[in-house]
């Protein structure tokens, strides 16, 4: 599997983690790595260049570039091997990710950058990459170099069919474990299919919890067959799914959530759930959407990398690249986020 991995570094902490895990998710996806660093200043109207009494290094500019070099100096340094470029994109880290998205096989995101406000547990531009990319989202939080399975939040609905194909694969690039996990409780009962129509007050709970069992295993149809390196561990869980995939990720070394689930409210772009593992999961989590267009088909990673024929270091946007995840077998806010010099589940 080959593609570019995009990640969005501001020079903290947070988007240091995140270029490791991107080199590492490159490396493994024999791809490379774009690092690139949002440059929202020059919307401002402020000084760009070394001020007259300054060093003629100093100025917001080179400090933007001097940050996107570090970064990418970085990565080199953890993966030799690996092709690393690395850009300055003029706008807010929102829209500057967003359209980096559309030609890369996977964005990766610290969990808060330099523009987040104390307190918060998440970045919005993780939170709004994660509802509007166009390619999945992998936001590094959580423990330090977490071990274990891979954990994949399974709910049976369509749009929450691309993260269990992208779970898969990234269990088998990773060699690990696979724990599927699909849960339920009393108010996962019969809804009324529309206005008018009578929900019954009593329910047989044995055939319902037979009807989630034949969800999970219906979700993992298909994909067993396509990669059997993978060992799988359905898990059918009597509880809310919130509390039961954030309790498993203190032992998963990523949680894989779709955006948002059979039980979202049509029109919302994130799920409740989904929002509730970025906050508080205690591993990297990967949101992955479900585009229209792609429909529900099966595939892999697909990517045109960002390193041929862009120049390192500018301060504009390449030419959209194509080749964003799907499935083929026919069936500006720059505050609180990464890449800025600014700054599922069933729910």
């Amino acid at each position: 599997m080959t593609g570019t991995v995009v990640v969005g570094v501001d020079g903290s902490a947070s988007s240091l983690e995140a270029v490791d895990v991107a080199a590492r998710e490159a490396e493994l996806r024999g791809g490379s790595l774009h690092v690139v660093h949002a440059f929202v200043w020059p919307t401002m109207k402020v000084p760009l260049g070394p001020s007259v009494m300054g060093p003629p290094e100093g100025g917001l500019r080179n400090l933007a570039h001097k940050t996107a070099e570090q970064a990418a100096a970085r990565a080199k340094s953890s993966q030799p091997a690996l092709e690393v470029t690395h850009e300055v994109v003029s706008g807010d880290p929102l829209s500057v990710l967003t359209t980096e998205s559309r030609g890369a096989a996977l964005v990766v995101v610290g969990t808060r950058g330099l523009g987040g406000f104390t307190g918060l547990l998440v970045g919005s531009v993780a939170v709004y990459l994660a509802a509007h990319a166009e390619c999945p989202v992998l936001v590094t939080r959580g423990r330090k170099r977490p071990t274990g399975p891979v954990l994949l939040g399974v709910d049976g609905s369509d749009v929450g069919d691309p993260a269990v194909g992208w779970a898969f694969e990234e269990a088998s690039l990773r060699g690990a474990e696979l724990v599927a996990m699909h849960n339920w409780n009393n108010w996962s009962g019969p809804v009324a299919a529309g206005p008018g129509i009578q929900v019954p007050t009593y329910y047989d709970a044995d055939l319902f919890r037979a009807e989630e069992e034949r969800v999970l295993s219906a979700a993992l149809v298909g994909w067993q067959e396509r990669y059997p390196d993978v060992t799988v561990t359905p898990r059918l869980v009597q509880e809310y799914t919130r509390q039961a995939l954030l309790s498993a990720s203190e032992d998963a070394q990523l949680l894989v959530v779709g955006a948002r689930g059979r039980g979202g409210f049509t029109g919302l772009l994130l799920g409740s759930v989904s929002q509730a593992v970025l906050h508080h999961a205690e591993c990297p989590v990967a949101v992955v959407r479900a585009h229209r267009e792609h429909g529900r088909e099966h595939g892999h990673a697909h990517g045109r990398g960002h390193g041929h024929g862009r120049g390192r270091g500018h301060e504009e946007h390449g030419e959209d690249q194509a080749g964003r995840w799907h499935r083929h077998d026919g069936g500006g806010h720059g505050g609180g986020g990464h890449g800025g010099s600014g700054g599922g589940p069933a729910d």
